[in-house]
């Protein structure tokens, strides 16, 4: 049997695709907020991490612009060194952004750092057990466990339908999913669709 990083490589092209073509026929944007506020609550003044979106990642910009609309703090994350958690940097449609070392726009070293209380990460896979595929980084991995150790976060993948798998590959080093955001709904791996 193929080792488990062996696994994540060939699922990564297969994702990649799959999402793509989801990509390609749905405007994901103006669905997710009314996905998250179905599901989500969190008061006013709640750090709320989203991303740039690139390629085909599900568009969250309508969302974090309607969060930050509504008064919460919209941080975005930064990459500071490979195998290092992220920083994340305050956002608005506003912000002074620019590239980082992956071609992903970032916030600029003029906007305030904090942690989140609700991280919503990309993904290219995930499964109804809470497992995300991502880029093969560990970024994410790496800030939730570095955040949990000062405050509880909330991690959230926020994906198309069609992004999900019967099972991702999986090891200790992958931290699980408390919710999963699609134009359809939310999923939560405990209980299933919401």
């Amino acid at each position: 049997m193929p080792s488990i990083a062996a696994q994540k490589r060939l699922l990564r092209t297969e994702a990649a695709k799959r999402r793509e073509a989801a990509a390609a026929d749905n405007d994901i944007g103006e669905k997710l907020i009314e996905t998250f506020e179905r599901t989500f609550d969190p008061p006013r003044g709640t750090a709320i991490s989203g991303y740039y979106p690139i390629g085909a990642e599900a568009n969250i910009l309508p969302l974090l612009k309607n969060l930050r609309d509504k008064g919460y703090d919209v941080l975005l994350p930064v990459v500071l060194e490979p195998k290092k958690p992220l920083l994340f940097r305050r956002w608005s449609p506003s912000s002074e952004m620019r590239s980082g070392p992956y071609g992903i726009l970032e916030p600029g070293t003029d906007a305030k750092a904090d942690r989140p209380d609700l991280i919503l990460a990309p993904l290219l896979a995930f499964d109804r057990k809470g497992n995300r595929l991502g880029y093969g980084g560990g970024f994410y991995d790496l800030s939730i466990e570095s955040i949990r150790h000062h405050q509880p976060v909330l991690a959230v993948g926020v994906a198309y339908a069609a992004q999900e798998v019967p099972a991702v590959p999986h090891d200790a080093s992958d931290t699980p999913l408390d919710h999963i955001l699609t134009e359809n709904g939310a999923i939560a791996p405990e209980s299933g669709m919401q």
